[in-house]
């Protein structure tokens, strides 16, 4: 996977969304768990090769979501070190267009649709709880 470089060091690009829905309860978000960190993150992955940042929030979030869905602005981004290499990830307020169905697998086994406030407590990261309390439209 090609990144960009500073003073010849990798930068990992990545992004991602907050995907809302609206239920009988009110505002959602959609939060998923990861079986190999055991963690609770907001959607998202590593950029493809000539893939464009927006290009790789709406897949990230369709393949761990299941869940068509449309761009409704940016939200923010977090910048992180993983082992050493700075990170960069990128997220977008989604909607959904339409429900494919959520398949748990070995990358993502939950998907869970929270109020903001239910998501900021379950998320794992405190950069995400902050993005999410940022964001919070209810």
């Amino acid at each position: 996977m090609k990144n960009n470089k500073i003073n010849n060091q990798e930068i990992i690009e990545a992004a991602g969304g907050l995907l809302w829905r609206i239920s009988t309860v009110g505002e959602e978000v959609a939060i998923i768990h990861r079986p190999k960190y055991d963690d609770w993150t907001l959607p998202k992955g590593k950029k493809e090769p000539g893939e464009s940042w927006i290009d790789t929030a709406l897949r990230e979030v369709r393949e761990e979501t299941g869940c068509l869905v449309q761009l409704n602005g940016f939200a923010g981004g977090n910048i992180y070190k993983v082992d050493g290499k700075p990170k960069i990830v990128l997220f977008w307020h989604m909607d959904i267009i339409k429900e494919l169905g959520f398949s748990p697998n070995e990358e993502v086994d939950k998907l869970v649709w929270l109020s903001p406030t239910k998501a900021i407590q379950r998320l794992t990261y405190p950069a995400e709880k902050s993005l999410v309390a940022k964001n919070d439209h209810a």
